[in-house]
């Protein structure tokens, strides 16, 4: 089963515990986690789904393209990370 876990930094606005969740697309895994936790949902999704502006997914350390139909791939025991992109300078 994948893993998604999220950074400390998302987890200081929304509770987003480390947990194995099946599915074998990224919008399967999302949806699955997301189905519990729609606080978080709305965190990291906008309201059609997509993949909000200041967020980013990594799969095995590979950033995701696909930030509107979430259709990447996801291999079993794949590790899916949830970050907060941030700019500056």
């Amino acid at each position: 089963m994948p893993t998604l876990r999220f950074t400390d930094n998302i987890q200081r606005h929304v509770p987003c515990p480390t947990r194995d969740v099946p599915g074998a697309t990224l919008r399967a895994v999302l949806d699955s986690y997301f189905s519990s936790n729609t606080q978080a949902r709305g965190y990291v999704l906008d309201e059609q789904g997509r993949l909000r502006q200041h967020m980013a997914l990594f799969v095995d350390g590979r950033q995701v393209r696909d930030r509107d139909r979430l259709e990447d791939h996801v291999a079993e025991g794949a590790i899916i990370d949830v970050i907060q992109a941030l700019s500056g300078g």
